[in-house]
């Protein structure tokens, strides 16, 4: 897909699997909560394929692959919070953030107003962005504290482009996976897939996203669209 970016006024980033490669942070706390309590840990492997749905999601898959009913809400509540205190004791101490994503942020910080919007907790999120040393880049970090702001919900990308004093149009949102796509679309934000991250592969055709391999494809295309003269449309491919 080509894309137009001499609209876009404000982007927005996922965290898991499209900033940081955090896998193996999410797989080490989920784990350490479900020894805690008695439970059967997984392979990182098979836990990537769980994230994007946030916490909740992950620790009732996690549940069913052991075949432990994830409707025991005491036992939902306490692994929950195990997985918190993990995440909070070492927010970034297993992964890292993908090549680029640093410059990537700060080129674009230079020019437009910057939010996360995850399906992790906000008070996670800011602690990661915080140990990945992103945190004062983003004006708005946007977690899925309640359902309603859980992607493919459009909630946090149309409050965030309220904030920002944009319409949703010029918003880019820029994610891995298909709650990233599926949000963006509901919320009439253009969207960008973060082909290194954990589900590109699910996204549905009829998104069509604009598809980027990685961190210095989105700077390249932004640095050719700010210095473009002024009312020319830049196309990025």
């Amino acid at each position: 897909m080509s894309f137009d970016a001499s609209g876009i006024r404000a982007v927005a980033f996922d965290l898991d699997g499209t900033l940081v490669d955090s896998a193996a942070d999410i797989g080490h706390a989920v784990n350490t909560a479900l020894v805690e309590e008695g439970l059967q840990g997984f392979e990182l492997d098979r836990v990537r394929t769980w994230i994007g749905d946030g916490p909740d999601a992950l620790i009732a898959r996690a549940l069913e692959a052991q075949d432990v009913s994830p409707l025991d809400e005491g036992l939902r509540l306490r692994l929950r919070q195990g997985f918190e205190r993990a995440t909070l004791a070492s927010p970034l101490g297993h992964g890292a953030l993908y090549p680029g994503i640093t410059d990537l942020v700060r080129q674009l910080h230079r020019r437009f107003p910057l939010a996360v919007i995850t399906n992790k907790p906000t008070v996670l999120a800011r602690a990661v962005l915080e140990a990945a040393g992103l945190l004062p880049y983003f004006a708005q970090v946007r977690g899925a504290d309640t359902l309603a702001q859980r992607k493919p919900e459009p909630f946090n990308l149309l409050a965030t482009a309220t904030a920002f004093g944009v319409v949703p149009s010029s918003l880019l949102m820029v994610g891995d996976a298909p709650p990233d796509m599926l949000a963006a679309h509901a919320a009439g934000c253009p969207s960008a897939l973060a082909c290194w991250g954990y589900g590109a592969h699910a996204v549905p055709d009829h998104l069509k996203p604009w598809r980027v391999s990685s961190a210095q494809q989105i700077a390249d295309a932004f640095a050719a669209a700010s210095s473009a003269p002024r009312g020319t449309t830049v196309t990025l491919v």
